[in-house]
């Protein structure tokens, strides 16, 4: 037999309205008289009618969370400080929402159907994560999409990537923290700097690889374009490119790369090339993902707090938190100085 509104509300001696007040979050209710149907909730396995009740409130208990790749430790730490921010009190039928977390694969196209998606299903909320593709007539589709989940009701947060139309944006400071890690490189005496750059369309690439070269020129070294070379955020990337860069330039006596994941390929190719770190060969990556500390020698780096900023930017979401000024905030990383890199040898 199916538990209806009506039973809910007899079990804990209120009235249906309340009852819904208290499944829909929507209208304040005493503590005690919400601990009251949340227990009969739970007592008569109560499911609410999601379809339904997402087309009288105007949006659903549904939250998208939209990445790259959760199998990258970059998106899988915001993917899940997020998600510790959604669900409501106590874990129960009321107030807590559903998080979906949406794995575009890097892929524009997908970007674009999970935004359709989640906007057929009225969320309550969306969050984007990660750089974004610079492709012009993808950013003016995308700011189409985020126009038509905001007039829905939708509230939308950007964490890690730059700001756009309708939404509250917590954005790394790529720029400065390329700049840092290659001002520590030059001030060591590092003049044959290679850098492993990330996909060109993304706006992460190009930040970093902008700070890589504005430090190259407050330290008077002319950027060389044959140190660039552009790959996925991945570890065969890393591999690939360094042996590339290595070809170019075997005078080389540091590396920059992309991103931690990235660094860790460079890492592998030097061992096999027979060179040393950071004795033959300096090693830089970016981000601090947790098994940086843990390579042999740990790896320098420039640290973002990921998960701090996907738990605000949940917090954001849910409405717990106040948008920061002027709804942009420039999140800085910090510099990890560590065994990797050290003074050239010649």
């Amino acid at each position: 037999m199916t538990v209806t509104l009506a039973d809910v509300a007899a079990r804990a001696q209120v009235s249906p309205a309340t009852v819904s007040r208290v499944l829909n979050g929507n209208y304040p209710v005493a503590a005690s008289t919400r601990e009251r149907v949340l227990r009969a909730v739970d007592e008569l396995d109560y499911v609410l009618n999601g379809p339904a009740s997402a087309l009288a409130a105007a949006t659903s208990d549904l939250v998208g969370i939209l990445v790259n790749d959760i199998a990258d430790p970059f998106f899988g730490i915001m993917a899940s400080a997020i998600q510790s921010e959604i669900g409501g009190p106590g874990g129960r039928a009321g107030g807590e929402r559903l998080a979906v977390v949406c794995n575009t694969g890097g892929s524009p196209e997908r970007e674009l159907t999970y935004l359709t998606l989640l906007q057929r299903q009225r969320a309550a909320a969306v969050v984007l994560t990660g750089g974004a593709v610079e492709e012009p007539a993808h950013v003016e589709a995308v700011e189409a999409k985020l126009c038509k989940l905001a007039a829905a009701g939708t509230r939308l947060v950007l964490c890690g990537r730059p700001p756009a139309a309708e939404a509250i944006a917590l954005s790394f400071d790529n720029r400065g923290g390329g700049q840092r890690l290659t001002e520590h490189l030059t001030g060591l005496g590092h003049r044959q700097l290679g850098y492993i750059a990330g996909p060109e369309e993304r706006t992460t690439t190009r930040h970093r690889l902008e700070g890589h070269r504005a430090a190259l020129a407050a330290a008077g070294i002319e950027d060389d374009p044959r140190l660039t070379v552009h790959g996925r955020y991945d570890r065969r990337a890393g591999y690939e490119a360094t042996r590339e860069l290595l070809r170019r330039e075997p005078s080389l006596t540091a590396i920059v790369a992309a991103n931690d994941t990235v660094a860790l390929g460079a890492c592998a190719a030097l061992r096999d090339f027979g060179l040393r770190i950071p004795e033959d060969m300096s090693v830089a990556g970016f981000d601090d993902l947790p098994f940086a500390v843990d390579a042999v020698p740990a790896l320098t780096t420039v640290r973002l707090p990921l998960a701090a900023a996907g738990a605000r930017a949940g917090r954001i979401a849910m409405g717990r938190e106040e948008p920061p000024p002027g709804r942009i905030a420039m999140v800085a990383g910090e510099l990890m100085v560590r065994g990797s890199t050290a003074a050239p040898r010649h």
